[in-house]
Parts: structure tokens; sequence; C-alpha cells
């Protein structure tokens, strides 16, 4: 069993609804933290990539950290993230700022209350998107529902219907692990279902260039 002193959390990077762009950023920030993640002395796994539009990009990655410090690791870049790049796939393109969003997520086995998978129903449902051609008319999205409890949680950024049911089991297990009651679980669910649009203009860290330096 993992102690405080031997943490193990999960840091979800995600694209959005976001252009090639965004998805050249997600793959650059994983690499990043993994990298920042060992020097630190943690142990650090990539979980799953959904592949973006070209090489080089990412629509989501999912990390997993372990060790002592890994929580105070991971909220450093817990929200949105900006790079600050003219557009390396569109020559010529004016916007130059492009954010993806980093959430720190509880591990299906790291919560004090078991979460059998036995005991999970999982829904698939259609997920909503900004309309045109991006609009998502597959059924990516997915509820799962904790039968003994009847906590809900719901995953529907990714484009990915493996990578959105892995995140709603993740935040189930920190449902449970919280203690939530059913109340919360709403809560929680019609928080994720406006998880679409990134906060945009508050970023905790700042990157720019072709290189990815980080703006101090």
């Amino acid at each position: 069993m993992r102690t405080d002193s031997n943490e193990y959390i999960w840091l979800q990077i995600t694209s959005g609804r976001g252009p090639a762009e965004c998805q050249i950023a997600v793959a650059r920030l994983a690499e990043l933290l993994e990298k920042e993640a060992r020097k630190q002395g943690l142990a650090c796994v990539l979980l799953d990539a959904v592949v973006g539009d070209g090489r080089g990009t990412a629509l989501s990655a999912l990390l997993s950290l372990e060790g002592e410090g890994a929580r105070a690791f991971a909220h450093r870049s817990r929200g949105s993230v900006l790079w600050i790049c003219p557009s390396p796939v569109r020559p010529g393109h004016k916007r130059k700022n492009w954010f993806v969003g980093v959430e720190l997520l509880a591990p299906p086995d790291a919560g004090a209350t078991a979460l059998r998978p036995a005991d999970v129903v999982f829904e698939a449902m259609r997920a909503s998107g900004p309309g045109g051609q991006h609009v998502n008319k597959t059924e990516s999205a997915v509820r799962a529902t904790h039968r003994p409890t009847g906590l809900v949680a719901t995953a529907r950024e990714e484009r990915s219907q493996a990578m959105n049911k892995k995140l709603a089991l993740a935040r189930l297990a920190g449902l449970l692990a919280e203690g939530a009651n059913a109340a919360k679980a709403d809560a929680e669910r019609d928080r994720w279902a406006q998880h679409d649009a990134l906060e945009r203009g508050r970023p905790v860290r700042t990157f720019e260039g072709p290189s990815f330096k980080e703006r101090k």
C-alpha cells in the first residue's frame, strides 16, 4: 500500500478541441514533464497517448508520477498552459497563443476505498463539440457509475473513448477516496461537462518559441 511519502498520481495533458498547434504543445509538454519529474527523483511513465493529426503531435497524454513530492510537482503545472509561438504548421497564421490543459487525477487503485471493476457500469454518450467540421459525431464520451454507492463520473473531453473511459474511472476512484456523496458526484459531472473549453488568459506556465523554452 502506498503512503503519503510515496505518492502515486496521474497527470493528464489535453489539447481539448484545439488545433494541430495545441496537439504539438501536448507532445512537447509531456516530454518536458517526464524530464522534469525524473530530475526531481520521481518515477514517471507515459501510460497512454492519443496520436494527433500529424507527426510529433498528441491529442492527449496520460502520465503516472510516483515518489515523494509527486503531488506538489504536479500542482506546478495543473491548469492552463500557454505556448507562444508562430504556427509551425500554418505559416502566416495570425494566432500565436496555444493553450493546453493539465489535470491531476487519482489512479483507480490509489483510493482508500477499493474500486472493483465489476462494480462499475460504463455507458457511452455522444460528445458535444463546438460545431462545424470539428463536432464530435461519435459516442466517445463515457459515464462511469459505481453501483454500490450510485456515484457517477464522466469524461468527454477526449476524442478517444478508451482514454475517456480511463479518465472517468480515475475520477470515480477520486470521488470514492474522498468519501464524496451523490450530490458531489453530480457537481463533478457538471464540471467536466464544461471541460471542452480550456481556461484561457490565466496560464500557470508559459513557454515560448520553437524550442519550447519556459518564460520565467
